[in-house]
């Protein structure tokens, strides 16, 4: 994925590849490039407490006016998940009249695309930009919460003791992932909707009702990640409901043989004694009689198990 950055302060080129229509200009910045952050220092022009704010290490989603500008922080799906911390990264914007500066400390996924429509001219303004910024992220975040809820289904269809070590470790991922989206999904459709209701002249009447339809689709997919974690939650209790039937049958089972062959080792016990005057001891019949009359005993023990269907409890 490609990835532009604005490195000295005198990089006209840069300035000029990324003006849109009617001079409206978009800066992206690497937060991990000290020429970048020295130019947002010295020459953007953005107010002291917004530049704080824009090189923030841990954001959260959220919108603040300052003077002319506003201050938006949002999340979303990274373009290189395995370099990073968290699932979902964060991007931060400085919009004002005719020019957005963006800063990322790691790679957006949506930003390519949004990219794309600067160059082609779609994007007349900051509302424009910001706005088709909110639906590709949504646009890419529903179709994963999507699944994660498919992986639920899937372990509900599935649900068994048998499968229950596998289901434990499906659910928990899918349960650590939706808290995970959740801390940041529902601070930023807050955020949207403060915007959406923001009273600015680079805000236009269609830019409030894309911002409110972005806003709309984090809500739902707020109630989603927090259907799926109450779900993950029970299916995880009756997993372990299951487990526990699963050790109280096997338990019942070994207290029902140990009860058939308690009376069978009693009988053995006391005709072993290496004592005089064992009762028929040395009859050539004894021991065939003894034997089957532990085989009586236990036929009957274990019908009286049957019969009164302990095995079933």
């Amino acid at each position: 994925m490609r990835q532009w950055y604005l490195t000295r302060a005198s990089d006209g080129q840069i300035l000029q590849d990324q003006k849109g229509a009617a001079g409206f200009t978009w800066i992206h910045l690497d937060g991990r490039n000290a020429d970048s952050l020295r130019w947002l220092d010295e020459e953007s022009g953005v107010p002291a407490p917004a530049i704080r704010a824009l090189k923030a290490i841990e954001t959260r989603p959220r919108i603040e006016l300052y003077d002319g500008g506003a201050l938006i922080n949002l999340r979303g799906l990274g373009a290189t998940p395995d370099d990073d911390p968290d699932d979902l990264v964060s991007i931060r914007l400085w919009a004002e009249a005719g020019k957005v500066i963006s800063l990322s400390f790691r790679s957006l996924r949506d930003l390519e695309m949004v990219r794309d429509q600067m160059t082609r001219g779609t994007l007349k303004d900051p509302g424009d930009l910001i706005t088709s910024l909110a639906m590709q992220i949504t646009e890419d975040m529903d179709p994963h919460i999507g699944e994660l809820g498919d992986s639920i289904d899937e372990c509900e269809t599935d649900l068994s003791a048998d499968r229950a070590f596998a289901l434990r470790r499906i659910i928990g991922r899918v349960r650590s992932e939706a808290i995970s989206y959740r801390r940041f999904v529902v601070p930023q459709r807050q955020a949207l909707e403060r915007l959406s209701v923001l009273n600015c002249g680079w805000l236009e009447d269609d830019d409030h009702i894309h911002l409110r339809d972005a806003a709309d689709r984090f809500a739902r997919m707020a109630e989603e990640l927090e259907a799926i974690r109450e779900r993950s939650a029970l299916l995880h209790e009756q997993l372990t409901d299951l487990r526990s039937e699963t050790i109280e049958t096997r338990a019942l089972l070994i207290s029902i043989v140990a009860l058939i062959f308690l009376p069978l080792t009693f009988v053995t016990g006391l005709l072993g004694m290496n004592v005089e005057g064992i009762p028929y001891a040395h009859s050539p019949w004894s021991f065939w009689g003894v034997v089957i009359f532990c085989v009586v005993i236990a036929v009957t023990i274990s019908a009286y198990f049957i019969r009164a269907r302990w095995s079933r409890h």
